[in-house]
Parts: structure tokens; sequence; C-alpha cells
């Protein structure tokens, strides 16, 4: 009995997935409610125009037509991930501010202008040392973002490092990470678990299971489930394992966002 909260459609320029497909395919998966996130990725600054690459009048027309399609049948809530990039301070905070988001994920895809997916990313360069420059960049932003909810997959970037997270531990990166998690707790933002990470390979979610334990024992309570589908065949991926890490890691409740506002439920109930 969980949310899918991290999914994409064809709104985002790295799915094909038809909306109604991914509603389906949640309905089918059985879980209790989904947000669609589809990206809004700016890759220049242009506060003069509306033509972004997420076209969100119509996003937020196609998304609306299925909540009323589906309503008191299956809970649908819109959202949106946005990766935070230092030059889009002014300009994502305002797009933001315009359009009633339930739900924001603020994510890094970009490290200093370059896309780590790339292989192009890691060459020349140490594996450790990339990742480092990723966290870092993290930190950099929560110094000038608050226009989001939850920060998306934190070590997303091992899932396309040369050798994935084979050699990537909590430990060597603690004083960023903790810094990290720290500020997250301090600003009132979320971190989720990504079940993105067991699509790929890595054996455990984005971020894995020692960040998500650290983050609690600082006082860290709101958490979100995705599993970043681009496919309705990956809507609620490995959720089945959600429960049992989410228990292991100290967490009682997991959170919904319904209009920015956080939800706390337990497996069967809400938590007022």
């Amino acid at each position: 009995m969980l949310w899918d909260t991290h999914m994409h459609t064809h709104f985002s320029v790295d799915s094909d997935a038809g909306s109604l497909e991914m509603v389906h395919a949640a309905i089918e998966a059985d879980v209790d409610g989904i947000c669609i996130t589809d990206h809004l990725d700016l890759l220049v600054p242009d506060t003069e125009t509306d033509d972004f690459p997420l076209d969100l009048p119509s996003y937020f027309s196609e998304i609306s037509s299925l909540q009323t399609q589906f309503h008191r049948k299956f809970p649908i809530n819109i959202g949106v991930e946005i990766g935070l990039q230092p030059f889009l301070k002014n300009q994502l905070p305002e797009i933001i501010s315009r359009y009633p988001f339930d739900f924001v994920i603020g994510s890094s895809h970009m490290v200093n202008g370059e896309d780590p997916y790339y292989p192009e990313f890691f060459i020349g360069k140490d594996e450790d040392k990339a990742y480092q420059e990723y966290f870092e960049s993290i930190l950099e932003n929560l110094t000038l973002f608050d226009c989001f909810d939850v920060y998306g997959h934190l070590d997303y970037i091992v899932r396309y490092g040369p050798s994935k997270n084979q050699h990537y531990t909590y430990d060597k990166f603690a004083d960023v990470l903790e810094e990290i998690l720290k500020t997250l707790i301090q600003k009132g933002k979320g971190i989720e678990i990504n079940t993105g990470g067991f699509k790929y390979g890595l054996g455990h979610p984005n971020p894995t299971e020692d960040i998500l334990k650290r983050y609690r024992e600082l006082g860290g309570e709101i958490i979100t489930i995705g599993a970043d589908a681009h496919k309705p065949e990956h809507v609620a991926y490995d959720f089945k394992k959600v429960p049992e890490i989410l228990a292991g890691c100290g967490f009682e409740y997991y959170t919904v966002f319904q209009n920015r506002k956080p939800l706390f439920y337990k497996i069967g109930r809400i938590h007022s």
C-alpha cells in the first residue's frame, strides 16, 4: 500500500510513455496513488519565454483531464522534477510559483554543466573525485534553491560511473553527505527512496540504504517513494522491497505531497 511519486511520460524528453498508460500500469501494480513528475531541465537561462522543454500548459491540461477521468477511482497528483543548476537560481522559483504543483522534486542531473549520464563525463577523471564533485554540486544547489520539496536520487551519479557502485560507500563521502543531509533537514526538505537503482542493476535504491538510515538518524522524517519509471513496465519497480528497507532504516511513515504539503502515511492508514 504505497504511492509511486516519481514517474515520467511523453512530456519528458527521455520518455515516450503515454500518461494514460502509466495510470493503467500503476493500477495494475496495485499502488494507492501516483504523482506524475515530468522533467523540467533547462540548459540555458531565458526569462523571456514560456517555451520550455516541458510544455507546462499542455502538461497541466492532460494530467488534469486524467484526474477528472479517474476521480474517486484512483488518485493522481501532478508534480515536476526540476534540474537544479546554479545559473537557474532566479528562473526556477519563478516558474514553480506560477503553477499549482502538488509536488516538486529537485534533482541534480548536471555537474558544473556536464552530464554524468554520458561516459564522456568520466574520461580523464578519477571516479571517486567525480562522485565527490557531484555531491559538492548538490551542496551548492542547496545554498541557492528552496523551490523544491524533496531532493531526488541523491547518489544518482553512481548509476553511470565506470564501476557504478562497486567501490562506492557512504563512509568514503561521509563528510559531504552529512552536510547535505543536515542542510536538507534544516531547510525542512525531504529525500526519496528511488527504486530505479534496482532497475539499473545496483542492487540498492538511490540513495543507498546507508544514506537513508543516516538521514533518519539525523532527524529527517520526509521520505517519498518513486520508481523513476519512464515506461509503464517500470511503474512501482521492485516496490515489494520498499517496506522492509524503510523499516530497516528507521522509518515508520512515508510521505505523499498534496498541494506542496506533506502527508505522512503508515501502511494502511494516514497519520495526521
